[in-house]
Order: C-alpha cells, then structure tokens, then sequence
C-alpha cells in the first residue's frame, strides 16, 4: 500500500480536504513504521499535518499503530513520557520524583528521546535510575528497582526516525506528541508535560480514544512532567476516564527560575543522599512526585511525598 491515499486526504485543498479518522491516522502511521510509504510522502503528510494541526482522533491513531509495533514489554503502574527536545534548562529534578513514586511502591516506566541536550541522560545515573538498552531487561529493573528508563531509539528505532525528521524538515512535527501518547506499556495511568498549553487538552481527549482512565497533563519545566514549586500549576487529564482539570497550589515563596544555571548532574545524588541543602528543589522533587501519586488514585499525596522523602534510603516497599 502506497500513503498517497492519506496525503490526498490532507492535501486536497479548502473545502475538500480533511482531518484522518482513528482508523486512517493508525493505518498511515503503520504504513510509514513499516518502512512501506516513500520517505516524500512522510514529509508530505506530516508537514500537511502541521499546518491543519493534528486532532485527538490521529494522534490516538498514530499511537496505537506505534505502540503495536513493540516487542513485548511488563504492564506497569505508570507511564512517565519524557520527550523535551531541545531542552535548554536546569537539572532534571523530575528523575527524582519518577525514583520517589516508585519508593511508594509503584512500577514506573520512563521512555524518552532528549535532543541534543544530554541533561536526562546524565541524571539518570547520579538519579539512580536504571537506562535499559534492551527492552527485554525492563521486566527486572522494574521488579528490582520500581523504575525504569527505556530510550526511544532501542524502544522503537523506526518511530524515532520519524521524530528526527525534525532535523531534516526544520519543524517539529506530530510525532513528538505521539511519543508522548504511545504509552509503551499500556498503563493505565500516565503523567506528561508539554511546553505549549494548548496541547493539555489535546492530549487528553487522545487519552480517552486510547482507554487511559487516569492522567495528568501539566505545562512543566522545559515541557517535562515536572511542578514548579513557586507557581500554581493548572493541571489537566482525566479521572476514572473522565474529563478532569485542577489546580495545584504554589509549594513554597521561592520563585527562582527551573532554568537557575546548575547542570552539574552529580547533585541530584547529593539531594537524594541529604548531602545538599536545596529547599526548592526539594520541593519540586516533592510536589512532582505528589501529582504522580495523586493521578495513581492516592489520598494526601502531598504527605505521602513528603512521608516517602524523609525515609527514602530505606528499602522499596515490595
């Protein structure tokens, strides 16, 4: 089969064209993971795409023809997207919230494609948090360790080829929201960040086409899933696959920028070991990881983060 059909669908013109259904969006993205469609063609539909915008019935389409592409993976209690290409900030303090949630007992899954930035990457070793080149050791890590990190390009090499066509084509295109969407592990929960507010909402009428009962969507740090502890944060997603907004309130009076300067990955272990003293970014450490646990169906997640902070060396509940 040949993607002209689908670009035609796109590209035919004002009054003539049209937005891909569920099921075109998932038979095109099979197309192109295949390595079936010619590379113009993925050009062509993804550009036509950006310049209509995409709709929650195609990305939910395109993610689950990716997510049918993937070798066999453990279910686990979280899916945790991390896919801030470009990310020009400070420390990824969020790795440490993905570690606290899976302290409360959680299996958590991070999947992730960073850009040229390697502040991710780096953090993941002084964080404690395991990257798993093949996807067929994930299984143990998230028994042994709560957590894990699969990279995209091991996880699912032709979904990222499409992702860096954002090089060749000078524009980011769907694909990076559909990374953020193709759940991996088919949780039924999941937490994600976006830089731009208006794909809150996107992504969470997605969510529903997918099934996802539980999610948090926020405008976090550098467009990861990570609470600024001096701002309120609107918070979007759903609940018991129902539509859900909220607000979270300001942690703390300190409203340093997330972006202050520090890169030195080797203090997230220092804060991890209560070898620095940081009160603000505890508290981004902290309220991140409430927000998850809250979107896992928790009671005072604040409490419980702070609870599973203050024994934190201990071992993981089992």
């Amino acid at each position: 089969m040949s993607l002209a059909p689908y670009v035609r669908i796109l590209g035919r013109g004002p009054g003539r064209s049209r937005s891909l259904t569920q099921e075109e969006a998932q038979e095109a993205m099979a197309l192109m993971l295949r390595g079936a469609a010619a590379p113009e063609a993925i050009g062509a539909l993804l550009m036509l795409m950006r310049m209509k915008g995409e709709t929650p019935e195609e990305i939910a389409g395109f993610a689950r023809a990716a997510r049918a592409t993937l070798p066999p993976l453990p279910r686990p209690d979280l899916d945790w997207p991390s896919y801030a290409a470009g990310r020009t900030r400070g420390l990824p303090w969020f790795l440490l919230s993905a570690r606290l949630v899976a302290r409360a007992g959680h299996r958590v899954l991070m999947h992730s494609y960073n850009g040229a930035d390697g502040a991710v990457r780096q953090g993941l070793g002084p964080a404690g948090i395991p990257l798993i080149a093949d996807p067929a050791d994930c299984a143990q890590s998230l028994t042994t360790q709560g957590v894990a990190y699969l990279p995209l390009e091991t996880l699912s090499p032709r979904l990222f080829a499409l992702l860096r066509l954002r090089d060749v084509l000078g524009l980011r295109s769907c694909v990076n929201t559909v990374c953020r969407m193709f759940n991996p592990g088919g949780a039924a929960a999941s937490v994600q960040g976006v830089f731009h507010p208006c794909y809150r909402g996107l992504q969470t009428e997605a969510a529903q086409h997918l099934g996802l009962t539980r999610q948090t969507v926020i405008k976090g740090g550098g467009g990861e899933f990570e609470r600024h502890a001096g701002k309120q944060i609107a918070c979007f997603g759903l609940r018991d696959g129902a539509a859900w907004q909220s607000v979270a309130p300001a942690l703390t009076d300190d409203t340093r920028r997330l972006d202050d300067g520090d890169t030195d990955p080797a203090h997230l272990a220092a804060l991890w070991a209560g070898d620095r003293d940081d009160p603000f970014a505890r508290a981004v450490v902290t309220g991140t990881a409430a927000l998850a646990l809250e979107t896992l169906g928790h009671d005072r997640p604040e409490e419980l983060a702070q609870s599973l902070w203050a024994r934190r060396h201990r071992a993981r509940a089992a």
